[in-house]
């Protein structure tokens, strides 16, 4: 799949969703201009990648505001576990506070097309934390103004996480057995394997850029997650 030259900006890019967006941006027959915002450096190498490594996350903002050009495309598959993070409360300036902030840098250096991570099945009205502030995130960035965006909502993140919790890495642990026994029709309903997940994030990205989408709210639910990150990829390298 070829990609334009237009300028794609990415955070989030060292999780297990993100290194996959980041490795399939590169992988492109054509891949576009690639700013890439993270704590520490990357795998990935391209002539077209400019990573900007900052320790301090609080400076990314500043960072995006600086890009020159600026990036058309903003793409976040930033977060964090509770685990990882040492409470809610720091999760939230991670999951909520810092990736708001970003898409409201995103929006003011002239992005015209934002595509979120986030989660399927998540509510403002949750009683479970991790849900509602999933959910308040899409209600913040869609007041926004962007042109386009996009909510990427898949189910179990499917691949080799090390930060997963005891239950999540156990139905992740079903959801490839499941896979092995009856190929993915048995698991693409509930969990996607997160390069799926990352092609089909850049599929949607690329797809506003280049005008084929209606401008407004697109929310990518999981069966079209498997439409655009594996169907429309067959035959790809």
């Amino acid at each position: 799949m070829a990609a334009n030259t237009t300028t794609v900006a990415l955070v989030g890019c060292t999780g297990l969703v993100g290194s996959h967006i980041l490795t399939t941006l590169t992988s492109l027959t054509t891949p576009p201009p690639i700013h890439a915002l993270a704590r520490k450096s990357l795998p990935s190498t391209s002539p077209t990648l400019t990573p900007h490594i900052e320790p301090a996350s609080s400076s990314w903002p500043s960072i995006l505001k600086s890009l020159t050009p600026s990036a058309k495309v903003f793409i976040s598959a930033l977060g964090t576990t509770k685990a990882q993070a040492g409470s809610f409360e720091a999760q939230r300036k991670i999951d909520y506070d810092l990736n708001l902030s970003l898409a409201k840098a995103a929006r003011e250096s002239g992005a015209e097309t934002y595509v979120l991570i986030s989660s399927a099945a998540v509510s403002t009205s949750s009683f479970f934390p991790y849900s509602k502030m999933k959910a308040e995130l899409e209600e913040a960035v869609k007041e926004l103004g962007f042109p386009h965006t996009v909510i990427m909502k898949p189910g179990l993140l499917v691949g080799e996480r090390k930060d997963s919790r005891p239950p999540e890495a156990v139905f992740r642990y079903v959801a490839k057995g499941m896979k092995k026994l009856g190929g993915a029709a048995l698991t693409d309903w509930w969990a996607q394997d997160a390069d799926v997940i990352a092609k089909a994030a850049v599929s949607a990205g690329l797809a506003c850029a280049e005008g084929k989408r209606e401008k407004g709210v697109w929310v990518v639910e999981q069966s079209e997650i498997i439409r655009l990150g594996r169907k429309e990829w067959e035959g790809e390298k």
